[in-house]
C-alpha cells in the first residue's frame, strides 16, 4: 500500500506581548466570574445559579401549590438542563435560599433539616424534599408570556431566562454577598414592607431626596434582629454604596433575689451563635472578667435565648460591655 504523505503545515506565530496576552486572557475570566457566577443581577436580585434553581422548579411544576419533591431531583434537573457543574454547590445554593436566618424572605420552601443558625450542615439531597415559596410566585409572575428574554441553555437543548421579571425588589429584600474579579458585593437585607413603600414612593416622586426614602426605608432588617448602630453609617451607605454598619445583638439584663442575668435575644447577622456562647465561656473560664457564673444556650423552637448568669454585688451592664467589645456580639 502506498504511504500518504502527510502534509507538513507551517506554523504562523505572531508575536505579542505577555502583558497582553495576560490583560485579554484574565479579561474574559472576569467577564466570566462577574456576569455568570458571583454577582447578582439588580433586577432580579439573584445570581445565576439561584435563577436556574427557582426556573427549573417552576418549569417541572414543583410550585407552592403542589406538594414536596425530592430536592436531589430538582438538582438533577438544574445540573442536566441549566448550570452543568458540582452537585453541591448546585445544593448548598438551594439550601441557602431556603434559610430563613440567611435570607429575610425565603424563596424555597424546603422539608427537612436544612441547617441551623449554629451553622450545622444541611442533610444530604436524599433526604430533604423542597418546593417554591408562595411568595416566589411573584418573581415568576407571567414568565411565560414573553415579559422577559430567553437564551440558549449550555447545550442547546433548550432555553432559560435570562433574568426573572420579579416584581418586587428582591435584591433590597434578602440582600446579596458576592465576591468576583476585581467587583464585590455586600447588601444587607431589608424589610419587605418598607422597601415595598419607598419603591413606590421612588416611582411616583423620581427626583426625592435620600431623607425622603429613609423616612419609608430607615435601614437593614436583618432575620437574626440585632439594633443597628448610628445613622451617619446607614446615610453613607445608601449615598455612595460604601459605608460601616455596627451591628449589635438585643440584651436585656434581669434582676433576680440571689442572681443577676444577662438575657439575649437576638445576635448580629451572619454570626455563629455556637460560637459567641463559646466565646462567653472562655471569658467565663479565663476570668477575664469576674463575676460570672453560668452561660447557657437556652435556644429552642420558640426563639433564640442566651443566658448569662451573674454575681448579685456584679455590674451587669459591665459584663454586657465586655461582651459587645471582645465578642461578635457587636
Amino acid at each position: 500500500m502506498a504511504k500518504k504523505k502527510i502534509e507538513q503545515k507551517e506554523m504562523i506565530t505572531l508575536p505579542m506581548p505577555l502583558e497582553e496576552i495576560m490583560g485579554d486572557r484574565f479579561g474574559r475570566y472576569s467577564k466570566y466570574i462577574i456576569q455568570e457566577r458571583a454577582l447578582p443581577d439588580a433586577r432580579d436580585g439573584l445570581k445565576p445559579v439561584q435563577r436556574r434553581i427557582l426556573y427549573a422548579m417552576y418549569s417541572d411544576g414543583n410550585v407552592f401549590e403542589r406538594q414536596h419533591r425530592k430536592s436531589a431531583k430538582t438538582v438533577g434537573l438544574v445540573i442536566g438542563n441549566f448550570h452543568p457543574h458540582g452537585d453541591s454547590s448546585v445544593y448548598d445554593a438551594m439550601v441557602r435560599l431556603s434559610q430563613s436566618w440567611k435570607v429575610r424572605c425565603p424563596l424555597v420552601d424546603m422539608h427537612g433539616n436544612n441547617g441551623s443558625i449554629d451553622d450545622d450542615p444541611a442533610a444530604a439531597m436524599r433526604y430533604t424534599e423542597a418546593r417554591l415559596s408562595k411568595i416566589t410566585n411573584t418573581l415568576l409572575t407571567d414568565i411565560d408570556k414573553e415579559t422577559v428574554e430567553f437564551a440558549p441553555n449550555f447545550d442547546d437543548t433548550t432555553e432559560e431566562p435570562t433574568v426573572l421579571p420579579a416584581s418586587i425588589p428582591t435584591l433590597l429584600v434578602n440582600g446579596a454577598t458576592g465576591i468576583a474579579s476585581g467587583y464585590a458585593t455586600n447588601i444587607p437585607p431589608c424589610n419587605l414592607g418598607e422597601t415595598l413603600d419607598a419603591t413606590i414612593y421612588r416611582i411616583q416622586y423620581p427626583n426625592c431626596t435620600l431623607e425622603e426614602i429613609m423616612e419609608r426605608l430607615p435601614g437593614p432588617d436583618f432575620p437574626t434582629g440585632g439594633i443597628v448602630q448610628g445613622r451617619t453609617g446607614l446615610e453613607e451607605a445608601f449615598r455612595t454604596g460604601k459605608g460601616r454598619i455596627v451591628i449589635r445583638g438585643k440584651a436585656s439584663i434581669e434582676e433576680g433575689k440571689t442572681i443577676n442575668q444577662i438575657v439575649i435575644t437576638e445576635i448580629p447577622y451572619e454570626v455563629i451563635k455556637t460560637n459567641i456562647v463559646k466565646k462567653m465561656d472562655d471569658i467565663r473560664i479565663s476570668k477575664d472578667i469576674d463575676g460570672i457564673l453560668d452561660v447557657r444556650d437556652e435556644t429552642d423552637r420558640t426563639g433564640l435565648k442566651i443566658v448569662v448568669d451573674l454575681k448579685k454585688d456584679i455590674d451587669a451592664n459591665l459584663v454586657l460591655n465586655y461582651f459587645y467589645k471582645n465578642t461578635d456580639l457587636q
